[in-house]
């Protein structure tokens, strides 16, 4: 089945009505992209100058791994002290948080209550915690979130004030991830069988008064986690695309594990779907395909989608056909390039990717992965040294026998489990995590979370690299002296947020901004 039926591209607009240095959503916009592409006032000249501007502890208590989502900004906003740029940021305890970006000074904050109670106890993977990401609508000043009972808050965020009374949106204490709006449709993704809660994905429709609900499971028995911390990504004709995990697979009965998904705008029904010819073997080792979210980005006359998982693979895809006539056929498979130890904790792709096209019109794919490249793949043309721990992986998009292909770039520094990195003006930000990510002790033993938060693989640290080479252009050193878990960067007006394990928000930038 082809996806032209749906939405004509005129009518997908961006969620609000953005200034060049708003950064509304997870990586930036609804394609999940990453890429910045109003900001020109960090430059390869000048990043060498980044500094802490300011960092600011909130008060949120982290539930197990998780802490502080990734910031969203929305930029030259009129208040009652101004006008502001304002960071919003949620926390796992139910909490919300604006600050002045221009100070670092709380703006406001918001606690919300738990009007229901988990039925199982918290664990590393399941942590009855705030999770998704919020969204904002700078068009009717509203910031929308979900807190860790499912309900959907709708708040101005101007004032943290409500808007909306809350409506319950998901199921109470299901792990839901960063969300998508996009034509006054909500969506998030679940994963990892939280509470009972089974994967898919939900929508709500904010422009019917009645705020129906739809959601798309990738199977009804359990498993499938669609769990890529970007969300879903959308694209230009409104079809939403997403990765599952493992699980069942019987395609007939509705059983989609290690599949991207392409599901109808706001009903969300099954449009189309790709699953690799190998699946079985990726469901067996545990590579999950649900731990990356989808991108979506054009490139000459396809429309593509980038997937990946933990197998080390990268797959492009027709957006409008993405499996072909048999669900089987990519039309682009990379050879391995990570994880050649078949490692399911440690190893492989895991976030998501990012793209960008250059001056001279080549379009470039990112790739985090952890651990190093693949003996057997084509060597990168510029590198800098082993990448035992991971690193950032930069590709071009070229054509290849009348397909989209990928051509190796550079392959960055040694950074410790990358976080999905962002592109601004010829820049790339990418952040080593600085966790520990190993899952299983050497007798077998599952960690617990405090294990691994008491023993981190290091800090977090803020790299700004060279986008067309890699090369190391700044670092923030032990600036930030926790780790981050599942998070993501942020970069608005000049200056880059991170957000830390520990409750801290950091802003680097180049000093005061008149």
């Amino acid at each position: 089945m082809t996806l032209h039926r749906f939405l004509p591209a005129a009518l997908l607009a961006a969620s609000t009505t953005a200034h060049a240095a708003d950064w509304l959503t997870f990586a930036g916009d609804n394609q999940r992209t990453g890429w910045a592409r109003g900001e020109t006032k960090l430059t390869r000249e000048n990043v060498k100058g980044l500094k802490l501007e300011w960092s600011l502890k909130l008060d949120n208590q982290p539930r197990e791994l998780t802490s502080l989502t990734t910031p969203v900004i929305v930029e030259n906003q009129g208040t009652p002290r101004g006008f502001k740029d304002l960071v919003i940021v949620a926390g796992s305890s139910n909490t919300l948080f604006a600050i002045d970006a221009d100070t670092g000074k709380l703006f406001w904050q918001r606690k919300f209550g738990e009007e229901a109670k988990p039925k199982r106890e918290p664990h590393w993977l399941c942590p009855n915690a705030l999770n998704a990401t919020p969204v904002i609508d700078k068009r009717s000043r509203t910031v929308y979130l979900i807190t860790s009972d499912g309900r959907l808050h709708t708040l101005n965020f101007v004032n943290g004030e409500d808007t909306a009374a809350p409506i319950q949106f998901v199921p109470e204490f299901s792990k839901n991830w960063s969300l998508n709006l996009v034509n006054g449709v909500l969506y998030t993704n679940i994963g990892q069988g939280c509470n009972g809660a089974k994967s898919g994905v939900y929508s709500i429709d904010l422009n019917d008064p009645k705020r129906p609900i739809s959601y798309f499971l990738s199977t009804t028995t359990g498993g499938a986690g669609v769990w890529g911390r970007a969300g879903v990504a959308v694209t230009s004709k409104g079809v939403v695309f997403a990765e599952t995990g493992d699980g069942p697979y019987d395609a007939a009965a509705g059983k989609f594990s290690d599949t991207i998904l392409a599901l109808s705008p706001k009903d969300l029904k099954l449009a189309d779907y790709y699953t690799p010819a190998n699946r079985e073997w990726i469901t067996k080792k545990d590579l999950d395909m649900g731990n990356m979210s989808a991108m979506v980005f054009p490139f000459k006359q396809w429309e593509l989608v980038a997937g990946a998982g933990k197998e080390g693979v990268i797959y492009l895809l027709d957006a409008t056909a993405p499996g072909g006539a048999d669900h089987r056929t990519p039309l682009y498979r990379s050879p391995l390039l990570t994880n050649e130890e078949v490692d399911f904790a440690g190893r492989g792709f895991w976030g998501a990717m990012s793209t960008w096209e250059d001056g001279k019109g080549t379009r470039w794919l990112l790739a985090p992965a952890w651990g190093p490249p693949a003996p057997s793949a084509a060597p990168f043309p510029k590198s800098y040294g082993p990448t035992p721990n991971g690193s950032v992986m930069a590709f071009h998009v070229v054509v290849k026998d009348g397909k989209p292909a990928l051509e190796s770039a550079w392959n960055s520094r040694d950074l410790n489990v990358p976080e999905p990195a962002i592109i601004a003006n010829g820049l790339v930000f990418a952040v080593s995590s600085g966790e520990n990510v190993r899952q299983v002790d050497s007798g077998g033993r599952l960690f617990a979370s405090i294990d691994r938060i008491k023993n981190p693989a290091g800090n977090a640290t803020l790299y700004a690299l060279d986008a067309e080479t890699g090369e190391t252009l700044y670092s923030s050193e032990k600036t930030m002296s926790s780790f981050t878990h599942f998070g993501g960067t942020a970069i608005s007006n000049g200056r880059v947020y991170v957000t830390t394990h520990d409750g801290m928000l950091y802003a680097f930038g180049l000093g005061a901004q008149q």
